[in-house]
């Protein structure tokens, strides 16, 4: 199967196309300490539409070795106390980069408003921690309204490639 990648980025706030809440009982979260299970919960919920496979091998050993990396931070959304949404964003101080490496909102909250202003939330917490860009990829796996929401937010594509994929 061939699957199209994009590789988004965007480099000053100024750029950003923000949403504001569409409900004022929305809330992000730094998860702090890590959360093993909470990731794993939205790992799995939001990326058995999409094919994220990747993680589901992890054990509790791998899984905190990757949480409690400094430069590791995981911010969820709620909606009062009910789970929305997540991403997870890795630094690179040394470049003062950020890649937002996880992204997405359970199903029952999709076509809400939701996930563009998640994003621009994303977004603001990167440049806040003093990155000077924040990337992301997506691919056409991904749920149909990804890649325009980062292009929406004020991403910019900088590669783009076509991968195999056997999905057997």
């Amino acid at each position: 199967m061939k699957v199209e990648r994009y590789y988004l980025e965007i480099v000053s706030l100024r750029n950003l196309k923000a949403v504001s809440s569409p409900d004022q009982n929305l809330n992000v979260e730094k998860v702090n300490p890590p959360n093993i299970e909470l990731n794993k919960f939205f790992y799995k919920n939001i990326g058995k539409n999409h094919r994220w496979i990747d993680r589901l091998a992890w054990d509790n050993i791998k899984w905190s070795a990757y949480l409690e990396n400094e430069n590791v931070s995981t911010y969820t959304l709620k909606l009062n106390e009910d789970p929305v949404g997540y991403f997870e964003v890795i630094e690179d101080k040394s470049i003062n980069s950020s890649e937002i490496a996880y992204f997405g909102i359970l199903d029952n909250y999709i076509g809400k408003k939701i996930g563009g202003y998640l994003l621009s939330e994303a977004i603001k917490l990167c440049f806040e921690h003093n990155s000077k860009r924040v990337w992301v990829h997506t691919c056409t796996l991904d749920h149909k309204n990804a890649l325009n929401n980062y292009l929406k937010r004020g991403f910019k594509i900088f590669k783009q490639e076509i991968i195999n994929l056997n999905l057997d």
